[in-house]
């Protein structure tokens, strides 16, 4: 029998709500299947579950909070004699996840409220009717909420990791020619973004090195081979949140490209898997795009390096002797010195610039 736990789903989370099982007792189910949504601080989640199985039993009922580590399920393996005490189904009705969490923020009791939905479901409408009915207000701040928990896990990286900071000024005019030219004569909604090329040069610069991606757990460093970059997203709600594209290195600068994309229109909605939460081994934050020079962050536990962008600037630039103005930007480290030190970090720093010179490697 295997247990299936509530994963965490980031450095700022410590518990979260079950908003709906997507599978039931006696379900197969493979690696890689949503078989859960969990209301966080910050999203629904789509969690997915990494064995194999079938369903023995559902141990969390929908709508309960519980801490990290919680057991959700059970699961036989393969193979596994599936006798197993009778398990009985839930009994509680179906809620929509919009409609859960319009509930707990309007202070709407569930078990009174009347499903009109298919099966006797209950929807936004119903909890939106209930709320009007018994005149419910706001019972908490959503925002004031993730505000908290982002400032608890800052708070923990700052206390918990030696961070080390440098920057890089990098010259961008050929990687901004180079880009022009892909993009002419593409529809607006192809085109390939800026960002992308230095996600590309952040990964690829992770291989030459690995001690700047991975995470620090039980009091050592774990390297991940692979890139999985977490993308710093803003929330229209406020906050921010940073899941991971997967396996950037590998990608094409289209591949990267769409996923940037899609990732940005879920998070937004509130629509992210739990792998995306959980898998990030180092953050990329572009704050170009809202006006700053540099951006010097906070790693993310437990990863241990973070790499910023500024936005695309002219400035004073030397070439062949001469004094002239050439696009450029300034990208930031910030990383983790139990695992490297200022010197490995100022050459990864130095291999993307390089890259970033060289577009055509990208």
């Amino acid at each position: 029998m295997i247990e299936f736990k509530l994963p965490s789903l980031g450095a700022d989370m410590d518990e979260g709500t079950l908003n709906e099982w997507k599978v039931k007792p006696g379900d197969v189910v493979k690696r890689g299947q949503v078989v859960a949504i969990v209301e966080t601080s910050k999203a629904a989640v789509d969690v997915e579950i990494w064995q194999e199985g079938m369903i023995q039993e559902l141990k969390v009922p929908v709508g309960e909070k519980v801490p990290v580590g919680t057991v959700l399920a059970t699961l036989l393996v393969p193979g596994e004699s599936a006798q197993a005490p009778a398990i009985q189904p839930q009994a509680r009705r179906p809620v929509s996840p919009a409609a859960r969490k319009e509930a707990e923020s309007l202070g709407v009791d569930l078990a009174q409220v009347e499903g009109t939905g298919p099966g006797g479901s209950v929807t936004l409408e119903d909890v939106r009717r209930a709320a009007q009915a018994t005149g419910a207000k706001p019972t908490a701040d959503k925002t004031a909420e993730m505000r908290k928990a982002i400032a608890a896990a800052m708070s923990r990286s700052k206390r918990e990791i030696p961070h080390y900071y440098l920057s890089e000024t990098v010259p961008m005019e050929k990687a901004a020619l180079w880009l022009a030219q892909k993009n002419a004569g593409r529809p607006v909604t192809e085109r390939i973004l800026m960002p992308v090329l230095q996600l590309k040069a952040v990964a690829l610069a992770t291989r030459k090195f690995p001690d700047m991606t991975g995470y620090w757990q039980e009091g050592g460093f774990r390297p991940v081979p692979a890139a999985h970059l977490g993308v710093a997203i803003s929330l229209r709600q406020g906050g921010l949140i940073a899941p991971a594209i997967h396996d950037v290195g590998e990608k094409t600068l289209e591949q990267i490209m769409a996923d940037l994309a899609d990732l940005v229109k879920r998070a937004r909605a509130g629509s992210l898997r739990s792998s995306e939460m959980s898998d990030p081994t180092l953050t990329v934050t572009n704050l170009g795009d809202q006006g700053v020079e540099a951006v010097f962050g906070v790693i993310y536990p437990p990863q241990v390096a973070l790499v910023g962008f500024g936005k695309l600037q002219d400035r004073p630039w030397v070439e062949d002797g001469q004094l002239c103005a050439k696009p450029t930007v300034i990208a930031s480290l910030a990383a983790d010195h139990r695992v490297s030190d200022g010197h490995r970090g100022a050459l990864f720093l130095a291999e993307i610039r390089d890259l970033l010179r060289h577009p055509e490697q990208l």
